[in-house]
């Protein structure tokens, strides 16, 4: 009982449920418009009507048009995938893991999803542009998660500089994709950017060594 107990705190109650929802309603419908009619030719109120919410409850879920193509869930996924590595490996080995995991969970559709936003990302200079803000949004949790894996703190200067190179190793390679890199076979796109990054990750591994 008490383990039933237990798994039905850990649940989200049925307003998260219901944000949850409208949250993926919006990205859907905007990448959806993004993909037919191009991003610039997309407007915000555009995107709250094919989702059936108003242009505030959009900004409530993203600050920006630029936000609703950055902003996924799949750092949460890859969290969730690097504190389930083992404590042995190192932070690089169990962040490489953690990458492989999670591209192993993705759905056909989330492939497709992924590969929209990647190369939006690459190739709408807004986007671009605002991805810088959310490398270092992202820096932040990656120095949570190798301080929870190291017993050490957020805010210490090694655990830091790490999760600066593990995102500039990544930035290395995903900012290099360009328009003409984009073909019609979208898993096969995403699965070759992982691989980039899993390369970038293995050169800092060894010590970034030329």
């Amino acid at each position: 009982m008490t383990g039933m107990t237990d798994m039905a705190a850990r649940q989200p109650g049925l307003r998260e449920r219901k944000k949850a929802r409208t949250r993926v309603a919006i990205r859907q419908q905007a990448l959806r418009l993004f993909r037919e009619q191009g991003y610039a030719a997309t407007t915000i109120e555009q995107i709250a009507d094919a989702a059936e919410v108003s242009p505030a409850t959009f900004f409530r879920y993203f600050p920006t048009k630029e936000d609703v193509v950055l902003q996924d869930d799949l750092d949460i996924v890859t969290a969730e995938a690097l504190a389930a590595q083992p404590p042995e490996l190192s932070p690089i080995a169990a962040f490489r893991a953690a990458s492989a995991a999670t591209l192993a969970s993705l759905s056909p559709e989330d492939l497709v999803r992924f590969r929209d936003t990647a190369e939006l990302a690459a190739t709408v200079p807004e986007v671009r542009a605002r991805a810088v803000d959310e490398f270092v949004r992202t820096i932040n949790q990656i120095a949570e998660s190798i301080a929870r894996r190291t017993g050490r703190s957020a805010d210490d200067f090694e655990v830091r500089n790490l999760a600066g190179a593990v995102i500039g190793v990544i930035m290395s390679v995903t900012t290099s994709y360009g328009e003409d890199t984009w073909t019609a076979d979208g898993m096969s796109d995403v699965a070759g950017l992982f691989g980039r990054i899993d390369k970038a990750l293995a050169h800092l591994e060894q010590g970034l060594p030329l």
